[in-house]
């Protein structure tokens, strides 16, 4: 627990076999009240592994994609009780040591939001993150600040720490299956005025982290730009993108599945 709040990290996997278990050991488990695993359908060990830490993974039957993953994550994660919850990938890029303090930004109450940035501190080169990922990364970063009015160092970082009232709050149910949903719930976060904050959080590239290809970076690229363009028509009263819609039907609710599916 942190300052007497439930602190659960949900592990969104894919093929994670290889890095699973050094990410898990080095996760703060003084701190940490439980880990949560969802398996989205891997054709690798990662079930294996999970079980053998003593987790209790839950799998999806089919490959459902890394939005719907976050989703049955997040319902899970309310449904085991969680006052706060760290969004950690299982690939190991990101410094599971830092949870503690990505943690405490929200439960501080200064914070509905934490992000773990890799562009603070400027590590993110040194850590192995492609040339061209970094010039992009830094490239829709810049032009979501603008239209959103923000000045995040990053919008594209996997490392995250919510409070439980966000991911009651937010539209999830609404958002992307893949990719992209990580994207849609910062600007969903902003819209229905969530405080963020960020953290320097140094990141590892090596043969067996998970990478997505250049052709779904540029899919996702694409997402962005229209996101943050929906984003800036629904603050100026010119459009009504369902990712903004906060009726009670996109929310998601306490269990294992995802609510409403998405594209």
């Amino acid at each position: 627990m942190i300052h007497g709040q439930r602190l659960v990290v949900v592990m969104p996997a894919y093929r994670a076999a290889k890095t699973l278990e050094s990410c898990y050991r080095a996760i703060p488990h003084d701190v940490v009240d439980a880990v949560l695993l969802v398996d989205d359908a891997s054709d690798d060990a990662t079930l294996a592994v999970a079980e053998r830490l003593g987790l209790a993974p839950i799998r999806h039957a089919v490959n459902a994609g890394y939005g719907a993953n976050q989703k049955t994550c997040y319902a899970a994660a309310l449904a085991a009780g969680a006052d706060i919850v760290v969004m950690l990938h299982p690939d190991y890029q990101y410094e599971p040591r830092l949870i503690t303090a990505l943690a405490s930004l929200v439960a501080s109450g200064v914070y509905d939001v934490a992000l773990g940035s890799r562009m603070l501190g400027k590590t993110a080169l040194k850590g192995g993150m492609p040339r061209y990922k970094y010039l992009s990364n830094r490239a829709l970063t810049g032009f979501q600040n603008i239209l959103c009015g923000t000045r995040l160092s990053e919008y594209h970082t996997g490392f995250r720490a919510f409070s439980r009232r966000v991911l009651e709050t937010l539209p999830l149910g609404a958002n992307s299956q893949d990719f992209l949903f990580d994207n849609q719930m910062i600007a969903q976060a902003l819209a229905i005025g969530m405080r963020i904050g960020e953290i320097s959080c140094p990141a590892r590239y090596f043969a067996d982290a998970s990478e997505i290809s250049f052709g779904r970076s540029l899919v996702y690229g694409v997402g962005v730009l229209r996101t943050s363009l929906a984003y800036r028509a629904w603050r100026w009263g010119l459009a009504r993108p369902r990712i903004f819609d906060t009726d009670s039907q996109w929310r998601l609710r306490p269990g294992v599945a995802p609510m409403l599916p998405a594209p």
